[in-house]
Parts: structure tokens; C-alpha cells; sequence
């Protein structure tokens, strides 16, 4: 029984050794993986984002020059109303009692002009004849002079009078829609130190804008021109479109947050969008269309000399290719030195067709982070690497005819062994 145990504790020892002096001899495997992506056709565009108000490009506020207690009234909200279109009466009768009585101050004046009119004319033939003093006929022409003065007086007291009676009729400005009628029938308005507002009328609903607030880090992106899309609450899924019309210099400053006031013009041929609606704005600053992409990421990698020899065969990966690796890197993502202080100008790897990489000069335009544009140097479907990735280890262990399991002392014998045979201790 205690054979049996020895020999299969010496089997499992055995096969124990056997294994450890495999690995030992046997190089590990590794594996090699790259990461690519393809030039491809698309669209570039960088934004800036902003909220504002929809308004009518045209407000006009109606108010009321004269006081009085409105009488009638001709449109409601929502009218549709043409210029010079009669839109409220106030009553007249107090203006038709100011008129009267200023065409009666008239009267009067007129006819004081005509009695010193003809006193002066006396006075003037009798002192042609020496038969007044000049005291008298200088006192007639002050008289005459200021009974025309009166009669001009009363005269624009009439016509103002006149005026403020037509005031008491409001007429359209514009043509256009009634947003707002602020007065009813009966109400008393009071035209003492302001003027107060009856109608808003918009111009025209179908064109109308947006003024939005732009961040001051943002405002220097922005021109006019640049498209705009935006959307409303009330059209969440919709998307309008618009344009830069202007760009306001006056700072507005909320909170000690600097903004500026950009307006958008927003047509609206439906009459869907309504004033007073929150606008979420979203500005192209930067926008291509239908051109050669190539991935950010492609263009900042650098691979290892030593992983690319991995990768690729003694003789590279298509032959040819194996010519081209450059010099050691500076560092993962750094630029070739011929490419620094160009930032147009970058370096990327393509995947060949046998599956060989070799470098290539790019010059590339805008981007937006992700993608950058292809000006030149790249064609549609080029396969270009994003990244390389190792797993395993390459190291060689030695190999080796010693035991692993040796008998206690054995270096030792061995080293008195060779030392009597002449040689050096080992």
C-alpha cells in the first residue's frame, strides 16, 4: 500500500516537472488587434445654443391723444384691420363744446380787429392833417397790432380744438392683426401725463422673429446669415427655420451674466408660431455638407514601434510597406516634427489591402471634435487606424536540462565534483 502512494506521488511529481519545463520553453502567445474606421462622406457642423422669445417683426401700440370715456368700439382680438381703419370713438361732446368755444373767441377777435382796424385808419388820416397828437394815433396802431395778435390766438385755440375733436376717432397705423385691446366700452381714459394703450396691432404674423440671448463666450461665433433651426414647446418635434438678421451691440447684463441680443428672422407662412413663445435656438456657426470625413481620433495616433513590429511581419505586412515605418515615436498622439506648428497638416496610418500599415500626410479643415474634414491627401474608403492593442507577452524564457526538483546538496557536490577535476566551481 505504501508502494502504491510512492509511485503515484513520484507520477504526479513527475508530470508536475514536465509541465513547468513546457512553459518554460515555450513562448507565450500574443495577439495583436487594431481598431480602424473608414473615410466616409457626411456632415460637419458646430453650434451654438441659446433661448429666446417670438415676436412680430412690426408692434405697433395704439393709444389715445386726447381724454374721455370710449364710446364705441370697432374691432376685438385676433381682427384682421387695414391702415386707416377706424378702431375706437371716444365721446365728442366735450370736445364739440371746446371747439364751439373757441370759434366764439374767434368771433370776437375778428371783431375787434375790424373796430381797431378802422380806429387806426381814422386816427392815421387825421394825423396826416396834423389834428391829433402822435400819442393818440400810436396808441389806435397798438390797439389794431394787438387785436390781430388776439385773433391769431383764438384762431389756434379753434385749431387745436379742431384737431383734438379728430383725435377722438382711432384709426389703424398699420395693417395688420389686434393682439391686444386693453379698453371696453364705457371706460374712461386719461391722456393727462401719459398715453394710454387701447390696441397692439402686429404687422404681419407670417413673418416674425426671435430674439434670443447669447452668452458673451458664445457671441463672437455668430454672424449674419448663419442659419438657425429652432423649436417651440408647443411644437417639440417640429424644427423651424430661420437666420441672423442682427446683432445687437447693447450688453444686457441679469445676475452678473453678460448676454446680447440676436435676432432671428423666422418666417411663418403657416400663422402656427405665436408671439410670446420660448424659442430654443440653435446656431450654425460652422457647417459642411456632403464632404470627406475622417475620424479626430485617427489623426492623433501614434502607434509603438514595437507593437507595429508585431503587428506587422519581418517584411511588413504588404512588403512595401514594411519600408516606410518612421523613426520612434514622441509619444502617443504626438505630431511628426514636419507636421508641428501646422495644425492643418496631420499623420495618419492606413490599413492597406493585405492588411500592411503604412503612414500618410493629411491635410484636413474644419472639424467638430469627432471628424475632421479631408481637404486633401485621404479618399472615400480608406481604411484608417484609430488604434492598436496587445495582449500576451512576447519574452523568450531560456532553456534548461536541470531538474527543478533537486536532492538537497546536489549544488554542492557538483561544485566539489568539478573543483577536483581541475575546473572552476560553479
Amino acid at each position: 500500500m505504501k508502494k502504491s502512494i510512492i509511485y503515484i506521488g513520484s507520477a504526479v511529481i513527475v508530470l508536475a516537472a514536465g509541465f513547468l519545463i513546457y512553459k518554460s520553453v515555450t513562448k507565450t502567445k500574443q495577439t495583436v488587434s487594431i481598431e480602424t474606421a473608414k473615410v466616409e462622406r457626411g456632415t460637419i457642423s458646430n453650434t451654438v445654443t441659446a433661448t429666446g422669445t417670438l415676436e412680430a417683426v412690426k408692434t405697433v401700440e395704439v393709444g389715445t391723444q386726447v381724454s374721455g370715456v370710449i364710446e364705441k368700439l370697432f374691432v376685438d382680438f385676433n381682427s384682421e384691420v387695414k391702415k386707416g381703419q377706424l378702431l375706437a370713438q371716444l365721446d365728442e361732446t366735450p370736445l364739440m363744446a371746446q371747439l364751439d368755444q373757441s370759434k366764439a373767441s374767434v368771433d370776437q377777435a375778428e371783431a375787434q380787429v375790424k373796430y381797431q382796424k378802422a380806429t387806426y385808419e381814422r386816427y392815421k388820416a387825421l394825423l396826416a392833417k396834423k389834428l391829433i397828437a402822435q400819442s393818440d394815433f400810436d396808441l389806435a396802431e397798438f390797439n389794431y397790432n394787438n387785436a390781430l395778435g388776439s385773433l391769431n390766438n383764438a384762431k389756434s385755440m379753434y385749431d387745436k380744438n379742431k384737431i383734438n375733436l379728430s383725435y377722438a376717432r382711432i384709426y389703424s397705423p398699420i395693417d395688420g392683426t389686434v393682439l391686444d385691446r386693453a379698453v371696453e366700452v364705457g371706460q374712461t381714459v386719461a391722456a393727462s401725463f401719459n398715453t394710454p394703450t387701447l390696441f397692439t396691432i402686429a404687422n404681419d404674423l407670417t413673418q416674425m422673429r426671435v430674439e434670443a440671448k447669447v452668452d458673451e463666450a458664445d457671441i463672437g461665433q455668430l454672424v449674419a446669415g448663419q442659419r438657425v433651426e429652432f423649436t417651440v414647446d408647443a411644437f417639440p418635434i417640429k424644427k423651424f427655420m430661420g437666420e441672423v438678421t442682427e446683432i445687437r451691440l447693447q450688453p444686457v447684463t441679469t445676475n452678473n451674466v453678460v448676454t446680447y441680443t440676436v435676432v432671428i428672422g423666422a418666417p411663418n407662412p403657416d400663422n402656427i408660431l405665436k408671439p410670446g413663445m420660448t424659442a430654443n435656438a440653435t446656431f450654425f456657426v460652422t457647417e459642411r455638407k456632403d464632404i470627406l470625413l475622417v475620424s479626430a481620433k485617427a489623426t492623433r495616433f501614434t502607434p509603438d514601434p514595437e507593437t507595429l513590429a508585431a503587428y506587422m511581419p519581418p517584411m511588413g505586412g504588404d512588403g512595401a510597406q514594411a519600408a516606410e515605418l518612421p523613426a520612434p515615436p514622441m509619444g502617443v498622439g504626438a505630431m511628426p516634427a514636419e507636421n508641428a506648428g501646422n495644425d492643418s497638416i496631420h499623420t495618419v496610418w492606413i490599413k492597406g489591402t493585405n492588411g500592411g500599415l503604412h503612414p500618410q500626410k493629411v491635410t484636413v479643415g474644419v472639424t467638430d471634435e469627432i471628424n475632421f474634414e479631408v481637404v486633401n491627401g485621404l479618399k472615400e474608403g480608406d481604411e484608417v487606424v484609430t488604434s492598436i492593442t496587445t495582449t500576451g507577452t512576447a519574452t523568450q524564457k531560456g532553456t534548461t536540462s536541470t531538474s527543478f526538483f533537486k536532492p538537497p546538496g546536489s549544488e554542492k557536490r557538483t561544485a566539489t565534483t568539478n573543483t577536483q577535476r581541475g575546473g572552476p566551481p560553479q
